[in-house]
């Protein structure tokens, strides 16, 4: 069966992309009413509230899901490419074996294998160096986090000493500008 516009003239949907519209718009039904529930026991001291930023995507989702149905409905299936199953398979398992050890080994080490194995799935195969370069940009993640915004990530061993570290030079910087 092919995906070439029939001889006739008449249109055919887009039935994979009119799916992805109603998905689309389901999700956003589903964020709108889960921020409409959200106002509920929360303190409404401003007018802008915790609601709003789902609101907005919401939103969002439901502009995507319109748009996605009308070219859906307007315009011929484009040809679909077969699917890839190694580098989404790569991708799975980097999301699944940082999952396993976020809590164990803390957020840079595990989002690491994230960083190394969405690489290898996008064609840099080299581990040994996408790894370590993961688990760097990932523990200065943690450290904006952590530090600055004061929000709590999972920590292990190398956000400890990360940590520890950076007090110690604050310290020291402080010192020096005291003193």
């Amino acid at each position: 069966m092919s995906d070439a516009a029939p001889l006739d003239g008449a249109r055919r949907l887009d039935k994979a992309a009119l799916v992805i519209a109603v998905l689309l718009l389901l999700l956003a039904a589903v964020v709108a009413y889960d921020a409409a529930t959200l106002r509920a026991g929360v303190a409404s001291y401003s007018r802008v509230g915790p609601e709003v930023f789902p609101y907005g995507i919401a939103g969002a989702l439901a502009v995507v899901g319109v748009a996605t149905g009308v070219s859906a409905l307007r315009s011929l299936p484009a040809p679909r490419e077969s699917l890839a199953f190694r580098p989404v398979a790569l991708i799975v398992a980097g999301l699944i074996g940082q999952l396993a050890l976020l809590n164990v080994a803390g957020f840079s080490l595990a989002t690491g294998i994230v960083f190394a194995a969405t690489a290898a799935a996008l064609g840099r195969p080299r581990v040994w160096i996408s790894y370590p370069i993961g688990v760097a940009f990932s523990l200065v993640v943690w450290l904006l986090f952590a530090m600055a915004l004061r929000l709590i990530l999972p920590s292990g061993p190398l956000e400890t000493v990360a940590r520890a570290t950076v007090e110690q030079l604050v310290a020291a910087v402080r010192g020096l500008a005291a003193g």
